[in-house]
């Protein structure tokens, strides 16, 4: 029979899976995040916050808010000039009704480069506008960025017909893995790889 102290030196077994469960989890909480299971009923919708890449979005975000009175937020959108023109002498909306933001450079930083802004302005439920093929994506990253800031936000897609391009369920997934690690760490980690990349092949 070995000695105690023989015994006790034999490396512990590492439990397999552990991993995969933990990725199942959070595919899970993606999921149930993307649906809005977890949102209980919201107020009333304050806002309307409008992803740039397509004019038709703008357009669409500027009839809501000359029936409903809402405020809109631009992320990303055209150029001051053509917004101005949409917003204020076409659709009649008064200058401080709407705020035009250029920060944002992708899905992820429409919501992460305006979300404390939101909160701080006690924003809860904000109406989404993005085209209808970039819903899915939009919608799953907004509801884990926006919703660790307590925002809720209800999907108003804008119809692109023959130009619709779906995207791929790699691409929905992987950018709900970014805004969850970015919600984890407060960094977007693929701009951080990108920067330590660029630092080591100086």
């Amino acid at each position: 029979m070995a000695p105690a102290s023989r015994r006790q030196q034999r490396p512990r077994r590492r439990r397999r899976g552990g991993k995969r469960w933990l990725l199942l989890a959070l595919a899970a909480a993606l999921a149930m995040l993307s649906r809005g299971w977890w949102w209980p009923t919201p107020p009333p919708a304050q806002m309307i916050l409008v992803l740039g890449g397509d004019v038709e979005r703008e357009r669409h975000a500027a009839e809501i808010a000359a029936e409903q009175g809402l405020p809109v937020v631009v992320s990303g959108g055209s150029n001051p000039e053509f917004a101005q023109w949409l917003f204020e002498e076409r659709q009649g909306l008064q200058p401080g009704q709407v705020k035009l933001d250029y920060r944002a450079n992708d899905t992820l930083t429409n919501f992460t480069s305006l979300v404390d802004d939101l909160r701080r302005a006690r924003i809860r439920h904000a109406l989404l506008v993005t085209s209808q093929d970039h819903m899915d994506r939009a919608l799953l990253v907004g509801r884990i960025v926006a919703g660790s800031r307590g925002i809720h936000l209800t999907p108003e897609p804008v119809d692109c017909a023959d130009l619709c391009s779906p995207e791929s369920r790699q691409k929905i997934w992987g950018d709900g893995l970014r805004a969850a690690l970015w919600v984890i760490s407060g960094r977007d980690l693929r701009s951080w790889a990108a920067e330590r990349l660029s630092l080591e092949l100086r």
